[in-house]
């Protein structure tokens, strides 16, 4: 049987990320699968060198868009922690409201994306539209929609008023409702489960061996949430993580939608516990030693490593995002399968490259 060499991207018209495959094809069967990274490299992170601290938390911002703040957040408290910061209360409360409402429009952007890769494009309009109002709830309260610059060293900058509060728990209500409402299409419909189940497919033993994170790992029935460690308001939240235990891209699938519906509920529970109290504490001095932060990003566990000489400008800043962690496992699921299924199965992991490709 003849071998064919197909390379897939890094621009391909189903994938939103410029990710690149070499893809070794017998009979339109996947037999091998390689990934090249590369292709959108920006260096941020040599960027510690010649930006501040407190410049870089708009730098870290932009290692991806969807999740920039939670990238922000994790970069304040592992300097946080190495300076013997203790943010206040409310400040804690307030990023942990902001981070979810994070999840909730990064899960309701990727389902979108991913019934369209299968020719569900009314159900991604739909997606979308309930995503909107999160992006309302993000602008009216941060002055921006995506990348909303609210963490500084010490807490926030942004507060929410009595009338906000109210506004944001009755426009959630609308969120959960319409999501609740697509429930049934985007989990039980014929076509979702033909494209999906038994499809990428990825044990739970390959799981842990090849470092998978966050809903790419829970898939496989692995029980690990970043969140678990407690950090900002967790320790008063009631959590427990979203598991599934096939290991395709349908259980894939439905852990992203009730992550969904969980952050909801999170930020609710936030919002009804919240603190009185200040924002921010002042910040003096500068880092020095090493430290390492860990927060859970939509698409699973983020790594921030710091090394600092107690000057204003780090000596060196390491990220390791979830997409790549997740990319060696990807590299397993595809053998076995169809080309056509190549585009769900990617899009299954929820990549984002420029998040990789610092």
């Amino acid at each position: 049987m003849a071998k064919t060499i197909i390379p897939f991207g890094p621009q391909h018209p189903v994938l939103p990320e410029p990710i690149h495959l070499s893809l070794t094809v017998e009979d339109e069967i996947v037999t091998q699968a390689v990934p090249a990274l590369g292709y959108v490299h920006r260096g941020l992170e040599k960027l510690c060198e010649i930006r501040d601290i407190h410049q870089m938390i708009q730098v870290v911002e932009r290692v991806c868009g969807i999740c920039s703040k939670i990238h922000a957040m994790c970069f304040c408290q592992g300097l946080e922690a190495m300076m013997k910061v203790e943010i206040p209360p409310r400040a804690a409360y307030l990023r942990t409201i902001w981070s979810e409402l994070h999840r909730v429009h990064s899960h309701l952007l990727w389902l979108g994306l991913f019934v369209d890769a299968f020719g569900f494009e009314s159900l991604f309009y739909q997606l979308w539209k309930i995503r909107e109002r999160v992006m309302d709830i993000n602008e009216a309260t941060t002055g921006n929609r995506v990348i909303i610059s609210v963490n500084i060293l010490g807490g926030v900058r942004k507060d929410l008023t009595p009338e906000q509060i109210r506004w944001i728990l009755s426009e959630l209500e609308i969120v959960e409702r319409e999501t609740k409402a697509l429930q049934s299409t985007i989990l039980d419909d014929y076509t979702v489960k033909a494209r999906t189940v038994g499809k990428g497919m990825l044990s739970k033993q390959q799981a842990i061996d090849l470092g998978a994170a966050g809903p790419t790992l829970r898939g496989s029935g692995v029980a690990q949430d970043c969140r678990q460690l407690k950090y900002a308001a967790f320790p008063d939240l009631e959590f427990e993580p979203i598991v599934e235990h096939d290991g395709d891209s349908y259980a894939r699938n439905r852990v992203r939608y009730f992550e969904t519906l969980q952050a909801i509920d999170l930020v609710r529970q936030a919002l009804h516990k919240l603190p009185e109290g200040p924002i921010h504490v002042k910040v003096k001095g500068n880092p020095e030693g090493e430290g390492v932060a860990r927060v859970e990003q939509p698409r699973g566990e983020l790594f921030y490593y710091f090394k600092a000489d107690g000057t204003k400008n780090l000596d060196r800043l390491r990220i390791r995002t979830p997409t790549f962690a997740n990319i060696p496992p990807l590299a397993v699921m595809l053998p076995g399968i169809e080309l056509a299924d190549v585009p769900v199965v990617i899009l299954s992991i929820d990549p984002c490259i420029s998040c990789t490709e610092r």
